[in-house]
């Protein structure tokens, strides 16, 4: 599908029956997924952006579609709507669109979004109590429970009760009723992102009970004040993993559904289980499920679900939703479905589109294509990649023909081959039985 407006006679483009104002995208984090949103705006409508970073990014260097501007303390709540304002007041002309891909920052503009409203931008964002609801896991699996959606098998640990218990002390005394490896992840990553301790990784892959508790003991003496999950493991490669992305508008409609086959995940401490690389591929079942949570919560705006084929059962379970579109976004628009234009319909032009899927056979990518073809081990979907590769279908987000001056060209590509060095000092060779 294409995804035309519910008026066959608009365009949702620029032209058509109603003219799209002057926009510019504020975007906070200047990160490749940040990139890849503001891509999307540019490629549908033209815009050029400004992303704040608290260091200048790698990603932005050199842009010609966005300015990076450089705020140090970005992250303190006064600092971060004060420099939003002062955006405001020079730009006073424009429809601004702010856009963020962090869970504390989706957080903050939502319970400061009146105060960013008021001072001219347009917040698409779910709701506090929705936000409370859907991006604890916790909250998520009790969702899914009520609507059938299959999820891991979980084990909540309260830190804060471990550390009135006794803290790393009362660590071997704690029930962990699952067989190992499992997998340990906070139950709110907002509140993971202020908390540090030896070892911290996005998502901890334990093989032992040794291994968990010294999890817990480096939680509980940092005192973390958060709940900490520790999962069951499904079984089965990276390439068993899938994303789906959505966006549900303001009338409640989900007028945009994608989802991917994940080939490849980052493998730094920090970006640990991201997908570096997703082949675009329908799963009607996914996209149902997702459709009967969001409309449940009733949720707003774009939501990214995680979640694996279980080779055990056939099934697809579910890890978690983020409120946000996204880091690996840039599939959705690759894919025949520009992120931009869902987004702009709803909250700018307010206006009703036809419901669109992101279906284009194409592969999206960070990672130069020799590298991923070195870790996809079944012979049939290297196959597949291959035959993208020969016809083009092969997307890296920062490769931009519009933004492609020279030096910006270097930085791409340094950034590109930087991945080799990663996996050798990550992940260093893939094995028979999986990535």
């Amino acid at each position: 599908m294409t995804g035309i407006p519910a008026d066959p006679g608009a365009t949702g483009g620029g032209g058509g029956e109603v003219p799209v104002p002057d926009m510019m995208v504020v975007g906070v984090g200047g990160d490749v997924g940040m990139y890849a949103l503001v891509r999307a705006f540019h490629e549908q409508y033209g815009v050029r952006s400004v992303v704040l970073s608290k260091v200048a990014t790698r990603a932005m260097q050199d842009s010609a579609i966005a300015e990076n501007m450089v705020v140090p303390g970005l992250d303190e709540t006064e600092v971060f709507l004060s420099t939003l304002e002062g955006i405001a007041q020079q730009h006073r002309d424009k429809v601004l669109i702010l856009l963020t891909n962090a869970d504390w920052h989706v957080r903050t503009v939502i319970l400061n979004r009146e105060r960013l409203e008021a001072a001219g931008y347009v917040a698409p964002y779910p709701s506090l109590p929705v936000l409370e609801q859907v991006s604890s896991k916790e909250g998520f699996a009790q969702v899914c429970d009520q609507l059938g959606i299959p999820t891991p098998r979980t084990v909540a640990v309260d830190i804060a009760k471990l550390v009135a218990d006794g803290g790393r002390a009362a660590v071997p005394t704690l029930e962990v009723d699952l067989q190992y490896p499992v997998v340990g992840k906070p139950s709110n990553s907002a509140e993971w992102y202020y908390v540090d301790f030896p070892g911290k990784a996005k998502i901890h892959h334990l093989d032992s009970r040794a291994e968990l508790e010294e999890v817990l003991g480096n939680l509980a003496d940092a005192e973390f004040p958060g709940t900490f999950l520790v999962q069951e493991f499904i079984p089965g490669d990276e390439t068993q993993m899938r994303s789906l992305t959505a966006y549900r508008d303001t009338s409640g409609e989900v007028t945009l559904l994608a989802t991917g086959r994940v080939l490849l995940e980052e493998h730094t401490p920090g970006t640990l289980g991201i997908p570096a690389a997703i082949l675009v591929e329908a799963y009607d079942d996914a996209m149902e499920a997702a459709t009967r949570f969001l409309d449940a919560t009733g949720y707003v705006g774009f939501a990214n679900f995680d979640y694996k084929l279980d080779p055990r059962t056939g099934q697809h379970v579910y890890f978690e939703v983020n409120p946000r579109i996204g880091r690996n976004n840039y599939y959705v628009t690759a894919g025949g479905a520009n992120v931009a234009r869902v987004l702009v319909e709803d909250w700018v032009l307010h206006r009703p589109i036809r419901p669109v899927r992101a279906v284009r056979d194409v592969l999206y990518t960070v990672v130069p294509f020799g590298l991923l073809a070195k870790y996809v081990l079944d012979p049939e979907l290297k196959s597949r990649l291959k035959a993208l590769k020969a016809s083009g279908d092969v997307i890296n987000p920062l490769k931009y023909d519009r933004d492609s001056g020279l030096k910006r060209r270097l930085i791409v590509e340094a950034i590109t081959q930087n991945y080799r060095r990663k996996y050798a000092q990550y992940y260093p060779e893939p094995t028979a039985t999986g990535t």
